[in-house]
C-alpha cells in the first residue's frame, strides 16, 4: 500500500496500482452521440464576410499572398526573436527561422534539435486530427533540418471536461497524439494540461501544443537554412491534398469548415524519405509546408537568400490554383535539390512510396 503522511499522522492509503494500469478513467461512453465535428463553420475573424473562392478573381493572387504574409497567423516574428538573445550558452548552430533549431552538445560531435507546433484550426473542426497533425508537424520540422526525432512533449489547452462536448474533445486529442506517436515512433515522454479555458462562457478550441526533439549525430551536417543555388530544382514531397477550410487562407475570408484528415503512414514515409535523402547527401535545402500552404511556404524559401524561384502548379484533379497555393493539409515539404541528383532524388522517393512533384527551379 501507499501511506501518505503528516508528520506522524497517516491520512490517505492507497493501492500503487491506482498510480498507474489501474487509474480510474473517464467514462464518456454516455457521450457517445457528441458532434464528430466541432465547429463547422467558426469565421476567425467575424468582421470579414464569408467569401467564397471562386468568387476572387486569379489575378488578384500575388495581393493575396502579401496579405496572408503579413497575417498575424503567418507573419514572420523577427521582430520578436531578434530582442532576445539567441544563443544564451554559445550553443545554437540554427537559431529561429528555421524549421526547427539546433543545439549543439559541447564536448561532442552531435547535436539536438527542437520545433514546437500546434494545429488549433485543425483542432476545432476534429480533435483528434488536430493533435495528430500537431504532432506530425512537430516531428517534420525536426526531420527538415536533417534530425532523427527522437521524442514529444505535450501541453494540452482545452475547455470544460465536465461538458460531453469538452470530455469528448479531451479523449479525441489524447487519441490523436497516441495515435501519431506510435505510427511514428516517437513516445511522450512529459507534459502538462491546461483545463477548463474558456472565454466568455465559451471554451477554447482544444489546443495541443508539441514540442519535439530531434538527433543529429553529426551537428555539422545538418540541413543548411538556404534557398539553393540558381539552377537548383525545386520539389513537393508528399502529399498534394489540401483543404482551405482550416487554413490561414479560409481564416482571412471567414472560412472555417471541414472535413479534415490525415494520413499517418504517408506521414512517416514522408520523414523518412527526408532523412533518406539528407544522408544520401541529395537536399540541399528542406522547409515544411505549413500555415499558409505552398505560397507561403515558396515565398519563405525564396526569403531566406532573397534569391526568387519559377515554379508551376503541380496538376492534381480537384485542386484549382488558389487551393493549390494556399490551401493546407499535413503531410507536405518544399525540397531543393541540385539538378544533377533530382533524379537520385526521385529514385529515393519512389523507394519509399512518397509522390514528389518537380514545381520549378531556383533563379
Amino acid at each position: 500500500m501507499l501511506t501518505i503522511s503528516s508528520g506522524a499522522e497517516i491520512v490517505a492509503t492507497l493501492p500503487p496500482a491506482l498510480l498507474a494500469d489501474e487509474a480510474p478513467e473517464y467514462d464518456i461512453s454516455q457521450w457517445a452521440a457528441a458532434p464528430r465535428v466541432v465547429a463547422e463553420s467558426i469565421p476567425e475573424r467575424p468582421d470579414v464576410a464569408a467569401t467564397s473562392r471562386d468568387e476572387r478573381p486569379l489575378h488578384k493572387i500575388g495581393l493575396e499572398l502579401l496579405d496572408l504574409l503579413a497575417s498575424p497567423a503567418v507573419a514572420s516574428r523577427a521582430v520578436i526573436y531578434r530582442t532576445y538573445d539567441q544563443m544564451v550558452g554559445t550553443d545554437t548552430v540554427l537559431g529561429p527561422g528555421a524549421d526547427a533549431a539546433v543545439l549543439r552538445i559541447k564536448g561532442r560531435a552531435d547535436a539536438v534539435a527542437v520545433a514546437i507546433d500546434a494545429q488549433p484550426r485543425v483542432a476545432a473542426l476534429d480533435p483528434f486530427v488536430g493533435a495528430a497533425s500537431a504532432v506530425a508537424e512537430a516531428l517534420r520540422n525536426v526531420v527538415c533540418v536533417g534530425a532523427t526525432p527522437l521524442a514529444i512533449t505535450d501541453c494540452l489547452n482545452l475547455g470544460n471536461p465536465e461538458r460531453p462536448e469538452g470530455a469528448w474533445q479531451l479523449e479525441r486529442t489524447i487519441a490523436g497524439i497516441s495515435a501519431a506517436c506510435i505510427a511514428l515512433g516517437v513516445p511522450v515522454v512529459s507534459g502538462n494540461v491546461s483545463l477548463y479555458n474558456a472565454t466568455r462562457g465559451a471554451d477554447i478550441w482544444p489546443t495541443a501544443v508539441i514540442g519535439a526533439v530531434g538527433h543529429l549525430g553529426d551537428v555539422t551536417r545538418h540541413i543548411p537554412v538556404t534557398s539553393g543555388r540558381l539552377g537548383d530544382v525545386v520539389m513537393l514531397a508528399g502529399s498534394a491534398q489540401v483543404t482551405l477550410g482550416a487554413s490561414a487562407y479560409g481564416a482571412s475570408i471567414g472560412v472555417h469548415d471541414g472535413p479534415v484528415a490525415i494520413d499517418l503512414a504517408l506521414e512517416t514515409r514522408l520523414q523518412r524519405f527526408i532523412l533518406a535523402a539528407h544522408e544520401a547527401g541529395t537536399l540541399r535545402a528542406a522547409h515544411d509546408r505549413a500555415e499558409g500552404g505552398l505560397a507561403v511556404a515558396l515565398a519563405e524559401l525564396a526569403l531566406r537568400d532573397r534569391i526568387g524561384m519559377k515554379v508551376t502548379l503541380p496538376a492534381v484533379r480537384g485542386i484549382d490554383k488558389r487551393l493549390a497555393l494556399f490551401g493546407e493539409g499535413p503531410s507536405g515539404a518544399i525540397l531543393v535539390v541540385g539538378p544533377s541528383l533530382e533524379s537520385r532524388l526521385r529514385a529515393l522517393a519512389a523507394q519509399h512510396d512518397v509522390p514528389v512533384w518537380t514545381l520549378g527551379t531556383i533563379g
